[in-house]
């Protein structure tokens, strides 16, 4: 068994999926791949991963719908709460352009 095979997905160094002994999550992986239209094996090389744990990230993005998009609620809930929270000058709006 290769390296490679020995690494999975896990949740126990964030509150969300990654890969095992990375800090490189699921939802990172695909936004890199699916929705920025960056290569698997580049991807891989850059975050010095086997290609095959970015395709187990992706499968596991698919395989787990209803748990990945809790955690995007999560993920924009706490920017949500955190940009309620910042003490900042009256008339400073982040959003603003």
């Amino acid at each position: 068994m290769s390296e490679g095979d020995a690494r999975r997905i896990a949740s126990d160094l964030m509150d969300e999926p990654h890969i095992r002994d990375r800090r490189i999550s699921v939802r990172q992986v695909y936004a890199l791949v699916e929705e920025r239209g960056e290569d698997p094996e580049a991807v891989a090389d850059r975050y010095d991963l086997d290609v095959a744990d970015v395709y187990h990230a992706l499968a596991y993005y698919h395989d787990h719908p209803r748990e990945m998009r809790e955690v995007e609620q999560d993920r924009e809930d706490a920017v949500a709460d955190f940009r309620e929270s910042i003490n900042r000058p009256e008339g400073v709006d982040p959003d603003a352009a």
